[in-house]
């Protein structure tokens, strides 16, 4: 009958499109635009305390012009002019630590206050503030005179997270300070979590990982569905490590959320469909936050997925902090310092929104 075949026809249709537009993935490109339009629409200030570095200039720079964000770079203030003066760059704002005394002494009484009971003295305190700008970096935004921080292209990552943990500290609803990787790849984003700082998460700990994975997601237009990564699907295997990722499943469906948490699955059953069915996996199979069992299983993995797709891996992106600080690698591009400003004003914003 022609009009019943018609009928299916339609059916068939308003199901493909149903599932077209209820998919969670955002392109690459979407991803990117969307990031650098939310920045844009808020202008946050954004402190760089490497100036010296010629990376961070140009990136400032370039900054300035598309209106990312405001930019303060922090440095030897004759350094950096020189450097400023041979690029031909006139808008960018510099500021040196060591000849700004008022905001040395004003910062240098809190850190004092914070640090006192380590057995820190004033001078020190003064001290600090003058000589390391990472710590000084990190006071601006801890006193809300900036809105966040981006350091890493000189310093190494413990140099960064120290001062983002002692001197802003973590977000009242945290306890644990974690870092995802957004993994621009294909047709698809997705978030990779923990790849960067937390060595052996245990499961309460993984919970309020994925909890701030999903958040971080939202907050950049990606619909969190959350996988908990193990070598077992479902009850296929057991052993210690299988336990402590079932445990964690146990604390974040506990956790307050309003989206889906799967787990234990293997990564293959977590992103393909075909494959949650062939496993009969308790998942749809299109999982975009992935949360791994500890650093070694995450750092390896997204960078071998880094390397033998040629994505790019956006972060580490740091979670759970009072106020935004991000780390950069010290291989980092110009372009990469943009994201990374970008990804922080953004993340500034919400942190805003929620205070």
């Amino acid at each position: 009958d022609l009009k019943l075949q018609f009928l299916y026809f339609i059916v068939s249709i308003k199901k493909m499109l149903r599932k077209f537009f209820q998919r969670r993935f955002i392109s690459p490109n979407v991803f990117h635009e969307k990031l650098i339009e939310d920045a844009k629409s808020k202008r946050k200030r954004i402190v760089l305390p490497e100036g010296e570095d010629l990376r961070i200039l140009l990136a400032a720079s370039e900054v300035e012009k598309r209106g990312i964000a405001e930019v303060l770079v922090l440095g030897n203030e004759t350094e950096i002019n020189r450097s400023l003066k041979a690029e031909g760059i006139r808008n960018v704002k510099v500021l040196d630590p060591s000849k700004a005394t008022d905001q040395c002494l004003k910062y240098a009484e809190d850190v004092y206050e914070r640090r006192k009971d380590k057995g820190m003295t004033l001078e020190e305190a003064y001290n600090l503030m003058r000589s390391d700008f990472p710590s000084f970096a990190a006071m601006m935004v801890a006193a809300g005179d900036m809105d966040g921080m981006v350091s890493g292209s000189t310093h190494t990552s413990a140099d960064t997270i120290r001062s983002a943990l002692q001197l802003i500290g973590t977000a009242e609803d945290q306890s644990t300070v974690s870092s995802l990787f957004f993994m621009l790849l294909g047709e698809r984003v997705m978030v990779f979590s923990d790849c960067a700082l937390q060595v052996s998460p245990d499961p309460k700990q993984l919970a309020e990982i994925a909890s701030s994975s999903a958040e971080t997601a939202t907050a950049f237009g990606i619909s969190p569905s959350v996988a908990f990564l193990s070598y077992a699907t479902g009850d296929s295997n057991t052993g210690p490590k299988v336990s402590l990722v079932e445990e964690a499943v146990t604390h974040a469906k506990q956790l307050p959320h309003n989206f889906p948490i799967y787990g234990p699955l293997q990564y293959d059953a977590a992103v393909s469909p075909r494959v949650a069915k062939a496993k009969k996996a308790d998942t749809d199979g299109e999982s975009t936050v992935l949360i791994f069992p500890d650093l070694n299983c995450g750092n390896i993995t997204y960078k071998a997925v880094q390397q033998a797709s040629g994505c790019i891996a956006m972060g580490p992106i740091l979670q759970g902090l009072k106020r935004p600080v991000n780390d950069l690698s010290r291989g980092c591009t110009i372009e990469d310092i943009i994201s990374t400003v970008g990804v922080t004003a953004v993340q500034a914003n919400h942190t805003m929104m929620a205070i």
